[in-house]
């Protein structure tokens, strides 16, 4: 059974009306800018209609370079493919791309958007030895009544502290940058990770809001004229997504990154959005994980968990890539023993 009849190459523009941001234009563009090559095609999917459809490259070493697909392929709603299917789908969709893709390409590496109970691709794809994205997160409902009342009993309570004790909620946006990377460093330096410069956010947000939209949106916290964090959120379409947080080492105790969420939250409803997306936590609830308290403050907020299949690969230049992923197993490794476990969120 085939289930794409044809993919021919579009204009970026043709992802302006993608579902996830990861396959819109403007992510496109975004990432065009940080070195990657941004490519656009239409998929026909052989009798339920065409979709959109964007890939990223990159190179990897002289001579070889990758091909990602970030939450995609999106496939037409009457198309319905169960998880076999599914694996068909994307070795399809990897076959059909690879003539259109850089002769050099070792391999191409899919984000499936689809939710998953067994994040599990047969043969040949493999699993990558490291995430993209993140494949759990926890969707909250905006379309209830009473957003509040589904949370733990806690983080309402703790919305109330930091209301009580004055903290207050600014939407700054750009111009809150600087603000926001002073906190992150900060947060990089506790958490052991890594981050990016000051002008890859600051792009993010010349490309999102470039015409005003106001999509992308930055809110910072005050404390006694103390700024004490920062969020970033993308309201796009029907669905809010929380894409970078950073946090102070003082005064934890006035509770504002709850005030930070509650405020993001209201607004993304208010602007249509019905779904708010905590965007990433640790795969269950595991007490030695490194980020279980992570796990424990998303989840505080109510919502649905849900988990994706991960970042998997399918190799066009097998012996190469065998080489490439050994080394980023070993990458991984290294990265994974420097991050310390954050602190627990008050």
């Amino acid at each position: 059974m085939e289930f794409i009849r044809n993919i021919k190459i579009t204009d970026l523009a043709s992802c302006g009306k993608s579902e996830s941001f990861l396959q819109s234009s403007e992510w496109g563009q975004f990432k065009s800018r940080f070195g990657w090559t941004s490519l656009a095609f239409i998929v026909d999917w052989n009798g339920f209609g065409e979709r959109p459809l964007l890939v990223l490259s990159r190179r990897l070493a002289p001579g070889f370079s990758f091909a990602y697909i970030p939450w995609g392929p999106e496939l037409p709603e009457s198309f319905t493919a169960d998880d076999i299917q599914r694996s068909l789908v994307l070795a399809e969709l990897a076959r059909g791309l690879r003539r259109l893709l850089p002769v050099n390409c070792a391999f191409i590496r899919f984000d499936p958007p689809w939710f998953v109970e067994e994040p599990l691709l047969r043969l040949p794809f493999k699993k990558a030895a490291a995430d993209i994205q993140p494949p759990d997160t926890v969707l909250v409902d905006l379309t209830v009544i009473d957003i509040l009342a589904s949370m733990k009993p806690k983080w309402r309570y703790n919305i109330g502290i930091a209301e009580k004790r004055g903290v207050l909620v600014n939407r700054p946006d750009a111009s809150g940058i600087d603000d926001f990377y002073n906190l992150l460093k900060e947060t990089a330096a506790r958490d052991g990770i890594a981050i990016h410069s000051a002008v890859y956010y600051k792009t993010l947000f010349e490309i999102y809001n470039g015409n005003n939209s106001g999509s992308l949106r930055l809110y910072t916290t005050k404390y006694n004229n103390e700024v004490l964090a920062a969020i970033i959120v993308l309201c796009r379409e029907k669905q809010a997504t929380y894409l970078y947080g950073a946090s102070s080492n003082i005064n934890r105790n006035v509770m504002a990154p709850y005030a930070l969420q509650w405020r993001a939250m209201q607004e993304a409803k208010a602007c249509g959005c019905e779904v708010y997306d905590l965007f990433g936590i640790p795969p269950n609830e595991d007490p030695n994980h490194p980020m279980a308290g992570l796990y424990r403050f998303k989840t505080g907020f109510g919502g649905k968990i849900v988990h994706r299949a991960g970042s998997w690969d399918y190799p066009y230049k097998p012996v190469f890539y065998s080489l490439f992923r050994t080394l980023e197993l070993a990458r991984k490794k290294i990265r994974d023993k420097k991050k310390r476990a954050p602190e627990r969120e008050q």
